[in-house]
Order: structure tokens, then sequence, then C-alpha cells
């Protein structure tokens, strides 16, 4: 996890670089430094995609912690809000969601590490359908299923640990060293344009300035048709998260030190 100033400066690099999406969470306990590095920016905030995550300790008083996210953020208005975590009175904290979307403090709504199940409960239960759901999902664990599912209701898939976990075994694939060569750019770059055209949203995470930049410069290149098809054949059903119910129940134990993010 970053330091809150680790957290402004690479907010700061990689607004000044061109990205245009920045994705926090309560837990992180950066979202002050976040809000920090969006100002020091100057890049105006309409020209911002930024998203943050509701944790479990707080879904019990979902309109309070909203409002004190935004204050934390130092902003008006959130682009999209996730449920971080899918324990708790998650039913509820989404009810408050959606409230937030009609006062206009909130403009989308999304879910982070729900099963598929759990997604089903939610969607015959809302009135404002996920817009994003956020998930492990890279080359070795795809996640075909869920986008299907995800697809079906006009949401995105959004991709934490779009890299594997930085695992050598995946980085150093055949397929992607070949690719590179081909390209002329690094493995990580092929996978993470893998992403792109596969219609994840990807959220790769560097406090590097030069790993930020290298991470952006994907979109002079196309992978052929069938380049994506010998990527798609990496599909081994390796994951590098797991949460057991145990797991689970432990973070509704964990309230996020707010104020460490001074």
């Amino acid at each position: 996890m970053l330091t809150p100033q680790e957290a402004e400066q690479a907010v700061y690099d990689a607004l000044s670089s061109g990205y245009q999406l920045i994705d926090t969470a309560n837990a992180y306990m950066n979202e002050r430094a976040v809000g920090r590095g969006i100002k020091k920016s100057k890049v105006r905030r309409e020209d911002i995609y930024l998203s943050t995550k509701l944790w479990p300790s707080v879904y019990s008083d979902a309109d309070q912690a909203i409002d004190e996210t935004l204050e934390r953020l130092d902003t008006n208005y959130i682009d999209l809000l996730f449920l971080h975590q899918p324990v708790g009175d998650y039913m509820e904290a989404y009810k408050a969601m959606e409230r937030t979307v009609k006062a206009g403090k909130v403009k989308s709504l999304g879910l982070s590490n729900f099963p598929l199940e759990k997604i089903k409960e939610i969607i015959q239960f809302c009135e404002i359908k996920p817009a994003v759901l956020q998930v492990e999902a890279h080359p070795y664990y795809p996640q075909n299923e869920l986008k299907e599912y995800i697809l079906s209701f006009g949401g995105r898939l959004m991709a934490w640990y779009p890299l594997g976990h930085g695992d050598r075994n995946l980085l150093n694939e055949g397929v992607f060293s070949s690719l590179a060569k081909k390209y002329h750019k690094s493995n990580v770059q092929i996978i993470l344009r893998w992403h792109i055209q596969v219609g994840n949203v990807v959220i790769p995470g560097s406090k590097n300035k030069n790993h930020i930049n290298d991470n952006a410069d994907i979109f002079d290149f196309e992978l052929t048709r069938q380049e994506l098809e010998d990527i798609s054949k990496l599909n081994s059903d390796i994951r590098y998260y797991y949460a057991t119910e145990e797991t689970l129940k432990g973070y509704l134990n964990f309230s996020p030190n707010f104020n460490e993010q001074e």
C-alpha cells in the first residue's frame, strides 16, 4: 500500500502523463492524498474519472460514509462508487448509493470482488444497475463467464491484478515475449494492450513515473485476431486472491483509520 505522499505523487504523475481514470478506496487510506494529487495536477475535474470504494465496516451508515468520502477526496461528486467487498449489509449500502446517484453526489455504481451469485442478487433488487464490476482478471484468469453476464445488462469489467499480481510465469510467457519483440514493446505493455482489446477497463498501479508512462504507451499498435486467440489459450483458472468466509467476516472487524490519510 502506498504512503499518502507516494499516492499524491503517483496521482499527480499519472494525470500529468495524460491518465484520466484514478481508482482508490476507503481501505487504501489515501483518499485525502488522491484529492491533493488531483488539485496539484491542475487537470479539470470534469476531465478526470474518479472511482472509490466503500469498506464493509461503513455499510451500515453508508449515507454518512459517502459524504465523508467526498470530503476526504475534496470533490463534490464521485464518478464511480463501489461496494468493496461482498460482506455485511451490502444490500442496504447499495440502496444508500442509489440515493446518492439521485442526489447528484455519485454518477455511477459498481461492485468490487462480488461473486456472480451475489451480483445477480443485487441486479434483481436494485433500481440502478452496476455499471462496472471490479474483479481480478488477467490472461490466466480472464473471467469470461462473468464478463458475458455483465455485458447482458450493459456493464463493464474493471480488472485489478491485471498483470497477475506480477507473477513472472505470466509476465514471461512465450507469447508475450514474442509479441513484445514484434511490436517493440515490453511484455507488460502487451498484456495491458490485450486487456484493452478484449474490452476490460484496466487499472495497473505504480508509483514509478517511468512505469506510469510505459503503462499508458499502448495505443500505437493493435494485436491481431490470431494473436488475441493465442493469448486466450493461457486461460488456466489460475487466480491469486481468495476470500474465504472467515476472511470476509474479518473485513467487518477492520475499520480504516482515516486519520492516517493526512
